[in-house]
């Protein structure tokens, strides 16, 4: 016997960030997901299958990729079948169990705990699980505690939504704390490069940039003094960021100062080299700034 498709009974958009997914109740209770708005969730465009080796077959397009298979559990694959169900318009849509959004989440962070699994592409996707898981769960304690306490219903309709949008940016607020993410932005605009700013890995470039126009022109010997004090994994590469080396009265302000003088250079430079021009005429001399890319 064939199962009848379930009506809503309400819906509404659900704002994550700077994302509105769309999303409903139905008249079994389970809560939905809009499939077109699981990919939005992750920042992923919508759109046909990828017919490559590197795709698992009879998986939705979102989870298809051979390399995250094997941390997909039997919740999930349970979770990942489509939902018909009607909208109060009327119309015929597809959706998913609401639920899916975290375990999708624990796929990404499950594959870059497990180390040298997920691709350049995905690396963002684990960034973005993290901030997410994080923030369904403090905002599931308070929710727990609205309920408990009857402040349910006297909160603001989108209460919680405003909530969950704060505690993201919380938590993205440590990438972005003392290198706002307008530096990289524009860094990478006039490089020609692709930007990303959940994408932590920057190509090897974007050190020797930095340091040329921002830690070198704080005083004498502060670059190399916090150098030797930056420790070095076996590898080579420094384990902590220069500036948390620096002091919070001195050494912090100096360098935040140089900041907004180079983004300020950045944002009226139409390209690379109308930046060296900018820069060399406001910090001395005939600097070239012209570094060779590389982009890994």
């Amino acid at each position: 016997m064939e199962e009848t498709i379930q009506k809503a009974t309400h819906q509404g958009k659900l704002l994550i960030g700077d994302k509105q997914l769309n999303c409903a109740v139905l008249a079994n209770g389970n809560r939905i997901i809009a499939s077109a708005s699981v990919f939005k969730a992750f920042g992923r465009p919508v759109g046909g299958r990828m017919k490559d080796k590197k795709r698992a077959i009879n998986m939705p397009a979102f989870i298809d990729a051979k390399n995250l298979q094997a941390f997909i559990d039997d919740d999930l694959r349970e979770l990942i079948k489509p939902i018909q169900y009607v909208h109060l318009s009327g119309r015929e849509m597809e959706g998913y169990k609401a639920e899916v959004l975290p375990l999708l989440c624990d796929v990404y962070l499950k594959a870059r705990a497990k180390g040298g699994v997920l691709t350049p592409k995905q690396e963002p996707l684990a960034v973005a699980s993290e901030i997410l898981v994080r923030s369904f769960s403090k905002l599931g304690i308070v929710a727990l505690i609205d309920e408990a306490t009857g402040f349910q219903y006297d909160r603001d309709k989108d209460n919680l939504q405003k909530i969950l949008s704060l505690y993201i940016a919380e938590e993205l607020l440590p990438w972005t704390k003392t290198f706002p993410d307008e530096f990289y932005k524009q860094l990478f605009r006039l490089r020609g490069w692709s930007y990303n700013p959940l994408d932590v890995r920057r190509p090897r470039l974007v050190g020797k940039i930095t340091n040329r126009i921002v830690y070198d022109k704080l005083p004498d010997g502060v670059l190399e003094k916090l150098k030797t004090h930056t420790p070095k994994s076996k590898a080579g590469n420094y384990t902590k960021r220069f500036f948390q080396h620096l002091t919070p009265d001195i050494g912090n302000p100096h360098l935040e100062k140089q900041l907004v003088a180079v983004i300020t250079l950045m944002k009226i430079s139409p390209n690379w080299r109308v930046f060296e021009g900018h820069f060399a005429r406001a910090f001395g001399g005939q600097m070239s700034l012209d570094f060779h890319d590389e982009t890994n």
